[in-house]
């Protein structure tokens, strides 16, 4: 029979170091202890949560944060308080505990590592970037607090290090690209959180405008994310001379591929500074018409009475001729055309149209309705009734067809005709035709 051959010398230590009988229990209370732990943790959200129930006041509110908090070291705190007790005996009897020295301030720093980051999320709140990674904040929060603790950080960083590429005369490592991704994510955050206090304070302010508000809060937010993608490449020691070829690429890209996409950019901040468009205003471009619900940085959204939301470029606002219906005011005439027979009173008809304009509760009584004879026509007397309101957003269809409705029951009861298009024929004969 052939000899097995032998393990290498670094794994055959391994395994004699690992496959003891001190090591074997030690990996057994810790399994124990994390799956107790997540038994606990589950039980206790269920508990706490039913004793919480759904009311709304202030001691209830504070009691579920209080809760939300410590569900989160539960866990962590249950495996502390387990794995501590069982090393405090084995010190006792002078048992090494290689194992356990590691597991105990690894649990307690992931209880700490998770509260904080949780009371990081209620000071951001509602940012949804920290709500959303929460979870992966803690994570990667806590690996790197376990590196350290182990004595690993460094050579961790050593190997990523190595791990790298050169553009020119710039050197990338992995580590660098991690750092990165780390410090950019941390100043986008606080970016965010200051934009969204100063999108708070704004709205409070009864001084400016709605529309003077989202292009002081979109032009915050441009800047303070620039800085933030510029500081944190400073702070990862890349070079922003570097980027001087890419910001020559990024040119020559807007002038021929995205030359729509900057003009509708700069259209947008165009549009929040001159107040020409603001959101609430009632509009007209081409076919479309409706009142704006948001401005963005490239598009806004016009809402019709349809319920359709189109989004139109701001470039196409610049450049095209839009009719706003509320730009200085919301006072908004409208004429409603109608014929009578030339057999009718005109003056009775016209006050009939008045008043079934005023009758409508959207037409103003000042200025009041008026009614005009417009023309003599072909067919009958032309009037036109001229009447005033200040909500197009409501639509004018609709009001236009609620005072012809009005108009022609009066007209019915008045014995008021409406005529039909009218025309004479006259027939001359031929000489010398057939007769």
């Amino acid at each position: 029979m052939e000899s097995v051959e032998q393990l290498p010398p670094y794994l055959e230590k391994f395994l004699t170091s690992v496959l003891t009988v001190e090591f074997l229990w030690q990996v057994a209370l810790v399994v124990v202890a994390i799956g107790i732990g997540f038994y606990i943790n589950r039980r206790y959200k269920v508990y706490i949560y039913a004793r919480l129930g759904v009311a709304e006041s202030r001691q209830i509110r504070l009691g579920r944060l209080a809760a939300r908090g410590s569900e989160r070291i539960v866990f962590p705190l249950f495996v502390f308080l387990l794995v501590g007790f069982v090393k405090s005996i084995a010190e006792v009897y002078k048992i090494p505990t290689p194992l356990l020295d590691i597991v105990i301030p690894l649990s307690l720093s992931l209880a700490i590592v998770r509260v904080s980051i949780y009371i990081l999320r209620r000071s951001f709140a509602p940012s949804p970037a920290i709500r959303a990674w929460e979870g992966v904040i803690s994570l990667v929060v806590w690996s790197v607090v376990a590196l350290y603790l182990l004595g690993w950080l460094t050579p961790v960083q050593a190997a990523l290090d190595q791990v790298a590429f050169k553009i020119g005369s710039a050197r990338f490592s992995l580590l660098s690209i991690i750092k990165l991704g780390l410090v950019l994510a941390i100043f986008v955050t606080a970016a965010n959180w200051v934009s969204r206090q100063l999108e708070t304070m704004t709205s409070k302010s009864t001084q400016m405008s709605s529309g003077m508000r989202v292009g002081l809060i979109k032009f915050t937010k441009v800047v303070l994310y620039t800085v933030a993608i510029l500081v944190s490449l400073d702070s990862v020691g890349i070079d922003l001379t570097t980027l001087a070829v890419f910001g020559g690429a990024l040119g020559v890209g807007l002038g021929f591929g995205l030359q729509r996409i900057a003009s509708n950019f700069i259209s947008g901040f165009i549009l929040l500074f001159d107040r020409s468009i603001k959101p609430g205003d009632v509009i007209s471009i081409g076919t479309r018409f409706g009142w704006v619900q948001e401005l963005h940085a490239r598009y806004i959204v016009v809402r019709d009475r349809d319920g359709v939301e189109t989004l139109i470029p701001n470039e196409n606002l610049i450049t095209s001729e839009v009719i706003n219906w509320s730009y200085s005011d919301r006072l908004v005439r409208m004429k409603i055309p109608v014929q009578i027979s030339y057999e009718n009173d005109p003056q009775v008809a016209m006050q009939i149209l008045v008043e079934a304009g005023k009758e409508n509760s959207r037409v103003l009584s000042d200025p009041e309705p008026q009614a005009r004879i417009i023309e003599f026509g072909d067919n009958g007397i032309g009037l036109e009734l001229r009447i005033w309101f200040t909500d197009p957003e409501q639509g004018m269809t609709n009001l236009k067809s609620d005072i012809y409705l009005a108009i022609w029951k009066r007209f019915k009861e008045s014995g008021i005709t409406i005529p039909f298009p009218q025309r004479d024929v006259h027939i001359v004969s031929q000489p010398g035709g057939a007769e």
